[in-house]
């Protein structure tokens, strides 16, 4: 019998099938957003701007270890949709084990980094004599439990690509709602401050896991883990890190650009300069929210029609995700420029600070209303295998762009220069996008899609799945004849 999911993936809508898989991960994105928010809301109103400043000395350390999780689950996610689309569940359960296998050791290894030498990270993410007491207290439990934030999140792809987006958005709702309650708990009840919400965090994060574990033990997933797909299949690993090397790139680039950014803006604008960009920061996340999952729920669909040689359904696919996801870019804009002050006062009652928070939010969504279209891009080459465009995709905002930006301008424009560097390199970054994507789009019109180096061949024998879709490598079943339909 022929798995639902992947029959929905095959043969429904593509708006609905867009709709099933964008808005789980909507809901399970809002969450992980909102993780950072409400540490930053407790610790903005109870400890005070020197708190923020530290949340945000260790946010881009975070990051960093969390662009590994995303390589693995990222680069293994494409696999497994590709895979599937072409009928190939073997080389699915070994990637997933794979994923497994990689996760742990990374969220060990960094673990292990990280607590060895902590002062020496948090002074090269730009703390000050102020700032460090706070951020030690929180990167050090943190990092004790970062394996679980990096499986919790790797992991959490592989049951959304393989069409289950419901679950892995309970996984992230029922982890927020106990960071919610632990967050309570600990700083105000308890009075433990930032050491409280870094505890409330990792307990938050070993709840993910253990649902997505849970998940793939029960029996109701596609995939099944096998003891013998832990083994490393260095095809496979290559592959991953092919896709999801991008995916490293652009955030270990966001963590040391951030690291950098406060070490820059602790000279232009001192402590209360990193407090603001900490919070327009989380505002940013939570209001591209809705763009980053539509990306997610692209992901599957997009991976399984090429798979399956559905070109006509992934450039539907690609279309509606490109209008979609605009419009939602255009929302934000305008939220942020209407409501500033008010977005900050959420965190902060620092008048100053709130100020001058809202003045520079209002400089970085400048060009907010494109970053739909470069994140549906993004998604579109990684879905589709493209290790190359989708490395300088995702690297050409943080790294090619903006890293030079933020040197150059501001002996110009001081601090403003640091602003005014995110909407000149998002709107560089649109440029890219849009000409790498044309020629996508073309070759899918042409049906002449070119094979990766290390991806799923979009012409495969046709499967269960494929023909239930009513296509055979692209071509209408009905147009065949019976000999050439098998």
């Amino acid at each position: 019998m022929i798995d639902e999911r992947q029959q929905m993936l095959a043969s429904g809508s593509v708006g609905k099938v867009l709709w099933k898989m964008s808005y789980p991960a909507a809901i399970g994105a809002a969450v992980m957003a909102l993780y950072n928010v409400v540490d930053t809301i407790f610790i903005g109103q109870i400890v005070g701007p020197l708190g923020i400043a530290g949340l945000t000395v260790v946010f881009p350390l975070q990051i960093l270890g969390m662009g590994l999780g995303m390589m693995i689950g990222m680069g293994a996610s494409s696999i497994i949709s590709r895979s599937l689309g072409a009928g190939d569940y073997k080389k699915s359960e070994r990637t997933l084990g794979n994923a497994i296998l990689y996760s742990v050791a990374i969220g060990l290894v960094i673990a292990v980094a990280g607590l060895s030498a902590s002062t020496f990270w948090l002074r090269l993410a730009g703390a000050s004599d102020a700032i460090l007491p706070y951020a030690k207290s929180y990167f050090d439990i943190i990092m004790a439990g970062m394996i679980f934030r990096i499986a919790g999140m790797g992991l959490s792809n592989l049951i959304r690509s393989e069409g289950n987006a419901r679950y892995a958005m309970l996984c992230m709702v029922v982890s927020f709602a106990m960071n919610i309650v632990l967050d309570a708990v600990f700083v105000l009840w308890l009075n433990m401050g930032i050491q409280g919400a870094a505890i409330a965090t990792v307990i938050s994060e070993f709840l993910t896991t253990g649902l997505v574990i849970r998940y793939y033990l029960s029996g109701n997933s596609t995939l099944k883990i096998h003891v013998k797909n832990y083994l490393p299949d260095w095809k496979i690993t290559r592959e991953i890190m092919a896709i999801g090397f991008g995916a490293l790139v652009m955030t270990a680039g966001g963590s040391f650009i951030q690291m950098l950014m406060n070490n820059l803006l602790r000279s232009h604008g001192g402590d209360i300069a990193i407090a603001s960009f900490g919070m327009i920061h989380r505002s940013m996340t939570f209001f591209f929210i809705p763009i980053m999952s539509i990306g997610q729920g692209l992901q599957p669909l997009l991976g399984f029609s090429y798979g399956a040689g559905r070109y006509d359904r992934a450039l539907a696919s690609i279309k509606l995700a490109l209008i979609v996801s605009t419009c939602f870019a255009i929302l934000a804009f305008f939220i942020v420029f209407l409501f500033a002050e008010p977005l900050m006062h959420i965190f902060t009652q620092d008048a100053e600070l709130i100020s001058a928070s809202a003045d520079a939010a209002k400089i970085l969504f400048f060009v907010a209303y494109l970053i739909g279209f470069q994140m549906v891009g993004q998604t579109v080459f990684q879905s589709l295998g493209k290790a190359v465009a989708t490395f300088l995709v995702t690297t050409s905002r943080q790294i090619i762009f903006l890293l030079p930006l933020i040197f150059i301008l501001p002996n110009f424009w001081g601090l403003d220069g640091i602003w005014y560097s995110f909407p000149i390199s998002d709107g560089l970054s649109f440029l890219l996008v849009v000409v790498l994507l044309s020629f996508t789009v073309r070759d899918l019109k042409r049906g002449k899609v070119k094979v990766p180096r290390f991806g799923m061949p979009p012409k495969t024998e046709p499967t269960e799945v494929m023909k239930a879709g009513g296509y055979i490598g692209g071509v209408k079943t009905q147009d065949l004849t019976d000999g050439e339909k098998y």
